[in-house]
């Protein structure tokens, strides 16, 4: 079927899939250097636990069949293995046949991660790389041409990712609608990056422009997406300009690259395709099943996508295939963070020798400036600023963390940036307390060095010791 493929798109294929890959490499880094402190066996939140009381057909992964945490660390790093496989073009060296269940195994394993992460891996990235994902597993090797309506519901996936945005920016936050959200969104936004501060303190007008040009990119823009070329290269493009801002603008995981990779698949590149034959039967056949399946399953984010009462990052079905999405609907106008302290002394006063826990991402010396993580992601200072906004967030794993900071735990520790303890000297006590952040000013920062100003609101865990924690149900 001549209709069936597009050769002139092979050159978008070839970087989109290396793209990919980059990606899935960095999500299964993240799950393999951090997932014995948050979902081990002795973690805050157990797969163990967690797969006893949630049925398999709810939740389908590998760890409902078998769990130890040496077997978490060999599927992660096996995903690590295959996705550099893939970066490196392993699949284009296969029969088509191979390269596509070459593509079907990181999802497969990053799909057994996600459906056991809980609370941690509750962000719509996952979905999407899971969807995404999905789809790269029928979109071919160098033995065929790309087929159009794979890459027709790649373009699909980035409609509803950028147009999902910008309508639950519409429909939310009425400081969307002012134009008004950056005047605050980049001070209280979950994780600054090493520009936030610059970004932050840019001229009132212009953050208005950057307002309007973000409502055009998410709600107009995608339509040109399933125009002719050059119009939705135009289109992709820029998108991509607008992410990479983003990517800028503070640390995202890798929500910004994964869109950037979507936008990749709608570029068309200047080249010369190479010569192929017709795409086999069972191919062709193949491919419009899964078309079929995910055309009649986007019914449900369609409909979320045109409620009223539309919600953001929700998958609808298991195996996460086709889902919803959005970013910030809302802007919190004030940051506050979660200080966690610790102290060895035997009787805990509010003068007692308080020592304050330093993470890796989230604000907390004043004087310490934000680093660019992203696209690794780091999911406790992701928790933490949830915490922050209000203790329900935090209700299932919040205990667990200082318990364990209270053991010393090894792993637990190694989230952080580092530990005002000893290894062998763990504190007797451990607290938290509730501060309101602002940016300093361009002459606060010139006289402080800092580049936060802190103000203390509240107690939010009081002092804690190991019994004290053990005893809670």
């Amino acid at each position: 079927m001549d209709w069936f493929t597009a050769p002139d798109y092979w050159m978008s294929r070839l970087v989109f899939q290396r793209a990919l890959a980059a990606v899935y490499l960095v999500a299964f880094l993240t799950a393999a250097l951090q997932f014995r402190a948050l979902i081990g066996e002795r973690g805050m939140l157990p797969v163990p636990r967690f797969v006893e009381r949630v049925p398999f057909k709810r939740a389908p992964s590998l760890f409902h069949l078998h769990y130890t945490d040496r077997f978490f660390a060999v599927c992660a790093w096996a995903g690590c293995a295959v996705s550099a496989a893939l970066l490196a073009g392993l699949d284009s060296r296969l029969p088509l046949w191979g390269g596509m269940l070459l593509w079907l195994v990181p999802w497969a394993l990053y799909l057994s991660i996600v459906n056991v992460g809980q609370t941690w891996y509750g962000f719509g990235w996952e979905s999407l790389l899971l969807e995404v994902g999905f789809l790269a597993v029928f979109l071919g090797n160098d033995e065929v041409a790309p087929p159009i309506l794979v890459l027709f519901l790649l373009r699909w996936i980035l409609f509803r990712v950028e147009f999902g945005a910008g309508l639950i920016k519409m429909r939310g936050d009425e400081c969307w609608r002012k134009l008004t959200c950056l005047d605050h969104h980049h001070e209280t936004q979950p994780m600054p990056g090493p520009l936030s501060w610059f970004f932050h303190h840019l001229p009132g007008p212009l953050h208005r422009v950057e307002v309007a040009a973000n409502h055009f990119t998410q709600l107009a823009v995608p339509f040109l997406l399933f125009t002719p070329q050059p119009v939705a290269t135009a289109a992709a493009s820029l998108m991509i300009v607008t992410q990479l801002w983003l990517v800028l603008s503070g640390n995202f995981s890798w929500l910004n690259w994964i869109t950037i990779v979507l936008a990749l698949s709608a570029v068309e590149f200047p080249s010369d395709p190479p010569s192929v034959p017709d795409a086999p039967l069972w191919y062709e056949v193949v491919v419009l099943a899964v078309a079929a399946l995910l055309v009649g399953l986007s019914y449900q984010p369609v409909r979320n996508m045109i409620s009223r009462r539309q919600i953001m990052n929700r998958s609808f079905d298991p195996l996460h295939l086709v889902n919803t999405y959005g970013a910030f609907g809302s802007v919190s106008r004030v940051r506050y963070e979660v200080i966690v302290e610790g102290t060895a002394d035997d009787v805990p006063r509010e003068d007692s020798d308080w020592r304050e826990y330093e993470f890796k991402g989230k604000p907390g010396d004043p004087r310490h400036w934000p680093r660019q993580f992203a696209p690794y992601h780091l999911r406790l200072d992701w928790m933490m600023w949830f915490a922050a906004l209000s203790p329900a967030y935090a209700g299932s794993w919040f205990g667990a963390l200082v318990e364990r900071l209270l053991e010393n735990d090894r792993d637990t520790l190694k989230l952080l940036r580092r530990s005002p303890f000893p290894p062998d000297a763990p504190p007797r006590f451990v607290r938290a307390r509730l501060f309101r952040y602002r940016y300093t000013t361009w002459r606060e920062l010139r006289e402080t060095g800092a580049c936060w100003e802190r103000t203390y609101v509240r107690e939010y865990l009081p002092p804690t010791r190991l019994m004290e924690v053990a005893q809670r149900p």
